[in-house]
C-alpha cells in the first residue's frame, strides 16, 4: 500500500516537472521574440459583445462577454478579475468579478462581467464626441488578474482589450401614449404608442420585443412582437405596441387614470433584441431592457370610450 502511495506520488512530481519544463521552455522562448509573439504565453482575451440589461435615469447596466483564452500548456484557476472600461480615453467603468475562472489547458472561456456604466458620465462623453462631429471612438479594456498556476504558484497577468467603433448611443424609449380604447367584458386591446430616438448613424432592428403595461401597481397589459422593427438612424420612430388588458384590473384603476392621472404612476417593461449593423458582431442579437416610469399626466392624451 506505501509503495502505491510513493509511486503515485512520483507520477504526479514527474508530470508537474514536465508542465514546469515545458512552461519554462515556451516561455524562455516567447521573451526571446519580439512584439506580439513575445504575449503567445499569457492569457488571450477578446471583448465579443455586450447585452443591455436594464436603463434606468442614473445608470446602465451591461454584461459583458469576455472570451479568454488559455495558451499555457497547464491549466490555471484565476480568483478575481479586476476591469477598467474607458469610452475616448475617459473612464466610465472600474469594476471587479469576484467569482472564480478556471480553465483547462489549452482551452477557451466565455465570462460574463456584470457592469454598471454611470449614466451621467457615459451621456457626457457622448455628447462630446456628438458635439465634435465624431462618429467612431476607441473602446478600451483593461484587466487584471492573479492566476493559481500548479507548480509556479500565483502569477499576475494584465491584458488590454482595444477596438475602434462606431460611437453608440443606447437607444431611448419614450411612452407616447396608451390607448385602452374601448372597455369589454373579456379583454381589452390596448395601444401603447411609443417614440424610439436612435442617435447612431447606423439603423437598428430591434425583434422578440416583450412589455407589460403597470398602472398605479398593477400589471393591467402585456403583449409582445416578434417581427423585425426598423429603427431608422438619426431619427425618432413611432412605433405602436398591441397588448391585451383585463378589464377587471382595469376597471379598478379606471377613476384614477381619469381623475388623478398627475398622482397615478405608470410603468413600462420593455425587453427586446438589438440587431445593429452586419460588420459590427458586438450588436447582434445583443439584449435590450429598459423601464419607463412617468404618471399617466405625462401623456399628450388618455382616450376612454
Amino acid at each position: 500500500m506505501k509503495k502505491g502511495w510513493i509511486i503515485t506520488l512520483a507520477v504526479v512530481l514527474l508530470i508537474g516537472a514536465g508542465g514546469y519544463i515545458e512552461y519554462t521552455r515556451l516561455q524562455h522562448r516567447a521573451d526571446s521574440l519580439k512584439g506580439s509573439e513575445g504575449n503567445t504565453l499569457k492569457p488571450q482575451l477578446e471583448l465579443i459583445r455586450f447585452d443591455i440589461t436594464n436603463i434606468s435615469d442614473d445608470a446602465v447596466d451591461l454584461t459583458v462577454y469576455l472570451r479568454i483564452e488559455n495558451p499555457l500548456p497547464i491549466g490555471f484557476k484565476a480568483h478575481q478579475l479586476d476591469y477598467t472600461v474607458f469610452i475616448a480615453n475617459t473612464l466610465i467603468v472600474k469594476d471587479s468579478y469576484k467569482k472564480a475562472i478556471q480553465i483547462k489547458a489549452g482551452d477557451i472561456s466565455l465570462v460574463k462581467l456584470p457592469t454598471k456604466l454611470m449614466a451621467k458620465t457615459a451621456m457626457k462623453v457622448l455628447k462630446t464626441l456628438e458635439r465634435k462631429g465624431i462618429d467612431s471612438t476607441a473602446y478600451k479594456v483593461n484587466s487584471s488578474f492573479a492566476l493559481d498556476i500548479p507548480i509556479l504558484g500565483e502569477k499576475t497577468f494584465t491584458a488590454t482589450i482595444e477596438r475602434h467603433l462606431p460611437t453608440f448611443h443606447i437607444p431611448l424609449v419614450k411612452i407616447e401614449d396608451i390607448d385602452f380604447g374601448p372597455l369589454k367584458l373579456k379583454r381589452t386591446n390596448v395601444a401603447t404608442k411609443v417614440a424610439i430616438t436612435n442617435k447612431n448613424r447606423f439603423p437598428l432592428n430591434i425583434t422578440n420585443a416583450h412589455y407589460t403595461v403597470t398602472i398605479n401597481g398593477k400589471e393591467l397589459a402585456a403583449g409582445e412582437q416578434a417581427e423585425p422593427i426598423l429603427i431608422k438612424e438619426r431619427a425618432v420612430t413611432p412605433v405602436v405596441f398591441p397588448v391585451t388588458a383585463r378589464p377587471g384590473k382595469t376597471l379598478s384603476v379606471l377613476p384614477k387614470m381619469l381623475f388623478d392621472k398627475k398622482d397615478t404612476p405608470y410603468e413600462v417593461a420593455f425587453r427586446c433584441k438589438l440587431i445593429g449593423p452586419k460588420k459590427d458582431p458586438m450588436l447582434q442579437d445583443s439584449k435590450f431592457i429598459a423601464t419607463i416610469r412617468g404618471t399617466l399626466d405625462d401623456f399628450k392624451k388618455l382616450k376612454n370610450k
